[in-house]
């Protein structure tokens, strides 16, 4: 048996994010997507922190539950999730001359060391501002004082090749963990490999062989829940077993994938004047667009590729690729929207007909199954499954676009 488990998401305190980022409605929505561990998100808002305190009970080390009174009626057909102390930094400095803008995820063990984070990052920004606050404060700083405080607390750069605001980013990022760290890049040992990358372009870097792959939404609203996951062994059922899972591997079973196409970063481009590009095209065009001259956004691929130094990827992590159930439903009945009512209604029949959480359709109820809810619905299923999808990557900013070829 496995769980999914989904450790990288937000509140509504953080912007641009939906007002249903609450606990009952992340635990409602991680039932129906399957998930079994997740994310609280922003721990370090002040409104958000006493919302937490007020509404978790420990059901375990360090694993939390939503009090029985505030769930929601409905859900999907999973176990209630285990909430899992976590939030995402910004950290805005200067180094080596240059503007460096990183973030990252960090999980804590209990109230304890939240409240502890809170003290030591308070005086380097403003918490109630966003739920993911911005710091003017060193990476490197901020995992000493993580490690003075708490040695269970666990820090993993968060998708980190996004062009902006990732440890690898070709904006503002560095070319190693060791450059962006030193001496205390040996306490990391994840990485997130974000939304425009995976599994295979990470290990085009032998740097990089040392660390585990993990994936997750970086959700800002319920219905994303679980659009990337990191698969853990059913044994992993407390902090203190995650987090060992997290810096030897034991329990952890791989990821399911966005294709990196369909992340925002994925391409080179221009999106103000529409331009997507290749690496080969862009660097032909010296990085500049080809419509106003301006410097264009390298992404993904363009840097991984710079850094890679393998001709093939090696020692690959398992993963799967799957694209969101609300996705392939919308296409199958011919409806632009997903969250349209008629998509609602069918996704809610299938899960509740296949007494079955949207990950578990996507990736392992027969296709039969599938099929007597929705026979289009099944195709696309065994369409997405065999890899046979029409997409077009994203670029600078603009999410890629995936089609079933009914």
């Amino acid at each position: 048996m496995a769980v999914y488990a989904d450790l990288h998401v937000h509140s509504k305190y953080s912007r641009a994010t939906s007002r249903d980022m609450d606990l009952p409605h992340i635990e409602w929505w991680a039932r129906r997507k399957g998930v079994g561990i997740v994310g609280t998100g922003d721990f370090t808002h002040p409104a958000w922190r006493r919302i937490l305190g007020e509404s978790l009970v420990e059901v375990s080390d360090g694993f939390f539950s939503l009090r029985d009174d505030l769930q929601l009626a409905g859900g999907g057909p999973g176990p209630r999730p285990s909430f899992v102390l976590q939030t995402e930094l910004s950290l805005i400095y200067r180094r080596g001359g240059r503007s460096r803008r990183v973030h990252m995820v960090v999980l804590a063990p209990d109230f304890d060391a939240v409240d502890a984070i809170i003290r030591a990052v308070g005086p380097y920004g403003k918490l109630e501002s966003d739920g993911r606050p911005m710091l003017s404060l060193d990476t490197y700083d901020l995992l000493s004082m993580l490690l003075d405080i708490d040695g269970r607390i666990f820090m993993f750069p968060a998708h980190a090749w996004t062009p902006w605001y990732a440890i690898f980013g070709s904006k503002s990022g560095f070319d190693s963990l060791e450059e962006a760290l030193d001496d205390l890049s040996v306490h990391i040992t994840a990485l997130e490999t974000g939304l425009s990358s995976d599994p295979p372009m990470n290990r085009m870097l032998s740097d990089l062989d040392r660390l585990f792959m993990v994936s997750f939404s970086d959700a800002h609203s319920p219905r994303n829940l679980a659009r990337e996951v990191t698969i853990f062994d059913e044994k992993v059922n407390d902090y203190n077993m995650l987090i060992n899972a997290l810096r030897t591997g034991d329990g952890l079973l791989g990821t399911v994938e966005y294709h990196p196409e369909e992340g925002k970063y994925h391409y080179d481009g221009h999106r103000a004047c529409g331009v997507r590009l290749t690496p080969r095209e862009a660097r032909e065009l010296g990085g500049r667009c080809p419509v106003c001259g301006r410097p264009l956004t390298l992404g993904t691929l363009h840097r991984i590729d710079d850094l890679a130094d393998r001709a093939e990827p090696e020692n690959v992590d398992p993963f799967t690729y799957a694209v969101p159930l609300p996705v392939l439903v919308s296409q199958a009945v011919g409806v632009k929207s997903m969250t349209s009512k008629k998509v609602q209604r069918l996704y809610g029949e299938l899960l509740k007909t296949l007494d079955a959480s949207e990950l578990d359709i996507l990736l392992h109820r027969h296709i039969p199954d599938i099929e007597r809810v929705d026979g289009r619905v099944a195709l696309a299923v065994r369409l997405m499954r065999e890899g046979r999808l029409d997409i077009q990557p994203g670029y600078d900013g603009e999410y890629g676009t995936v089609r079933v070829p009914f």
